[in-house]
Formats: C-alpha cells, sequence, structure tokens
C-alpha cells in the first residue's frame, strides 16, 4: 500500500518556520505533495533524508505558485507542465511509476474579480485532455489544491458563494466534465454524504473557528483504481 499526501502550503519558507519538517516526518508519506511553494531554486534547503527524492517546479514569477514533491519511490520518468516549456507558472509535476501517473496540481485561481476565469476555463479542458492522455497508457492519480468547490455539499455557504471565484457554474462545471471522463473524486467515494469537510478556510477572524470553510483540495482518480483505495484512518 502506498500513503500519499497533499498539502497547499501557501509559502513553504513560512510553513517550515511553522512545523512542516515535524508534519512531514509524522506522516511518513510515501509520495508527499506541495502546492503554492512561492519561491525560486535555492531560497529553501530541505533534507527530509536519503531516500526521499525531491522535485520542483519553480514559478517564473519571485513569490508566487510553485509546486514540489517528495518521494520515497523512485519514478520512471518526471515531467513538468503539460507541454513542454509551457509551465512559466509552475502549477504541475507529474511522476511516472510503474503502475501508475501521480500528477501534483495547483490550479489557476479565476481572481476574484473573475478577470481570469475564460483563461482558467480553457486551461481546464487542456488538464482533462492531458489527464485522459496519461490515463490510456496507465491509471492516473491527479492531487493539489483544484481551486473549486464542486458540489454545494463542499462548501460552507453555497448560496452566498454562488458566482463567486472557486464556486462559479463554469468551474463547477468543469470539475463536473473531469469526474464524467472516467475519473473520481476519491473522499467523495468514500463519503458521498459527508458535509463540513472543508480544506479552505479565509483569514477573517473566526473563520476557521466556525469551520466556514471551502473543499478545494482533493485526489482524483482514474475510475479503475477504485478497488485499490483506502480511507485514511485517524
Amino acid at each position: 500500500m502506498i500513503k500519499l499526501v497533499s498539502w497547499n502550503v501557501n509559502g513553504l519558507r513560512a510553513c517550515v518556520n511553522k512545523g512542516f519538517n515535524d508534519y512531514f516526518a509524522e506522516t511518513d508519506a510515501d509520495i508527499f505533495c506541495v502546492q503554492e511553494t512561492k519561491l525560486q531554486e535555492g531560497q529553501i534547503c530541505l533534507d527530509q533524508g536519503e531516500e526521499s527524492r525531491q522535485y520542483w517546479n519553480y514559478a517564473i514569477k519571485k513569490g508566487y505558485s510553485g509546486t514540489a514533491v517528495f518521494t520515497k519511490i523512485q519514478p520512471l520518468s518526471v515531467r513538468y507542465g503539460m507541454e513542454e516549456d509551457e509551465e512559466p507558472e509552475g502549477r504541475i509535476i507529474t511522476l511516472e511509476f510503474e503502475s501508475f501517473y501521480l500528477v501534483n496540481v495547483y490550479t489557476p485561481n479565476a481572481k476574484r474579480d473573475l478577470a481570469r476565469l475564460p483563461y482558467r476555463v480553457e486551461w481546464e479542458d487542456r488538464f482533462r485532455s492531458y489527464l485522459l492522455q496519461l490515463d490510456a497508457k496507465k491509471p492516473v492519480i491527479a492531487c493539489g489544491d483544484l481551486n473549486v468547490a464542486h458540489e454545494e455539499i463542499d462548501i460552507k455557504n453555497a448560496r452566498s458563494n454562488r458566482g463567486n471565484s472557486g464556486f462559479t457554474d463554469e468551474e463547477r462545471g468543469k470539475m463536473t466534465e473531469l469526474l464524467g471522463a472516467g475519473f473520481i473524486d476519491t473522499f467523495r467515494h468514500f463519503y458521498p454524504e459527508k458535509d463540513d469537510a472543508f480544506t479552505w478556510w479565509s483569514n477573517m477572524p473566526g473563520v476557521r473557528e466556525r469551520n466556514v470553510g471551502w473543499r478545494i483540495d482533493y485526489f482524483i482518480a482514474s475510475a479503475r483504481l477504485a478497488p485499490a483505495l483506502h480511507r485514511r484512518r485517524d
């Protein structure tokens, strides 16, 4: 059994100062994926043990986006981005293993004023096509911050947030299309009716304490992997 962990750290250097290494050691994951590292090459040095290999995709823009994967399992190949020389924002790392592909992704945000929604929709179509290309070769596990609350159960205040970035009909529809293309939301596979299960909260006072959040972080897997999945045991 392989243990996978995904975490949007919202700035890895700051997260390290708040106990990242302790959590990393505690989880003892075989593959540990992080998003929104917000750093450039040479700005951090992490020693996660001899058995852990590190792969980084840095954004060209300083202090922005970025992804990384730490793995105890030697990948057969590593790819950065969906297309050659296409990832200036460092959003995707793909590791090929013997029996599956692992895709670590930080999906673009549509922005508060939805200025980037057209790009987001176009990006979603390319991302779905990319996963399908991989899936035609071997099963896929895609994890990370997908920046969308798919259903009303995935957000605390669905009515008041309808149409806001991360909960527009367009973004939710693209997630529906992805799942309809032969993939499953692994959390909903195990917990189809569990509410108040959120992964992101705003910085407004008291929001996290009252659990007024969104579920925007996912593990998406090829549907044929369903029999091999195991729910987390606390």
